[in-house]
């Protein structure tokens, strides 16, 4: 457990030093939203009602945006391997490192998600609604995406590559986690189903992510 605590938190570091976790990923996402209004026009009605699916895009655009550093960096200075041969067991390890690019690339998502709901003229619930369906939801982006990271990493050209495999992967996570946000807002009493999708959906990424991540790897460094 010391050896997992070390390496989330080397990892938090590297990110929030090099920008590649938090700060890029926010500045995406407020692109997005902010271009999607004049790509839309001026009605506040249309941009109520779309605000939710477009801050979902928006986070899953950004959360894309990071995950080739996931394993990027450690395979290009040999600390993958270093990892691979540790007597802790490579899958969590693996999950160690998604916990890490959740806490700096997928966290600050759900912290700016009330400020930029204002942009989208959504009010105080709908604003909450979405932070919380993010917030259950974007460890699913998480999961699912290491899988594709690790597949990528000893690839050329592994960054076209990811899109491919993880945007597929993550079109149930973005359709529940609209549906939650829109149920919550317009129908309370069926936000209920969508958002246990949505969290079944993480569960089932956090114990299967580790396991295909660290496969992938093994396969790719041999």
């Amino acid at each position: 457990m010391t050896a997992l605590g070390a390496l989330v938190r080397r990892d938090i570091r590297i990110a929030l030093r090099v920008g590649g976790g938090a700060l890029i990923g926010v500045l995406f996402f407020l692109t997005v939203v902010v271009l999607m209004p004049f790509a839309i026009g001026p009605d506040l009605a249309l941009l109520k009602q779309l605000g939710p699916a477009i801050l979902w895009l928006g986070a899953l655009l950004a959360s894309l945006l990071t995950l080739d550093r996931l394993f990027t960096a450690d395979h290009d200075d040999g600390s993958l391997d270093l990892i691979a041969m540790s007597r802790t067991p490579l899958e969590l390890s693996c999950a160690a490192k998604a916990l890490a690019h959740w806490i700096a690339a997928g966290l600050p998502l759900v912290i700016a998600t009330p400020v930029l709901g204002l942009l989208l003229n959504l009010d105080g619930n709908a604003t909450a609604a979405v932070a919380l369906t993010l917030l259950a939801g974007t460890p699913a982006l998480t999961f699912t995406g290491m899988i594709g990271a690790a597949l990528a990493v000893t690839l050329h050209r592994g960054g076209l590559l990811l899109a491919v495999l993880v945007l597929p992967l993550s079109i149930p996570v973005l359709i529940f986690g609209v549906a939650a946000s829109e149920a919550a807002v317009t129908e309370p009493s069926s936000f209920g189903a969508p958002f246990s999708i949505l969290c079944a959906l993480s569960l089932l990424g956090l114990v299967i992510g580790p396991y295909a991540a660290a496969a992938s790897l093994r396969h790719g460094l041999d």
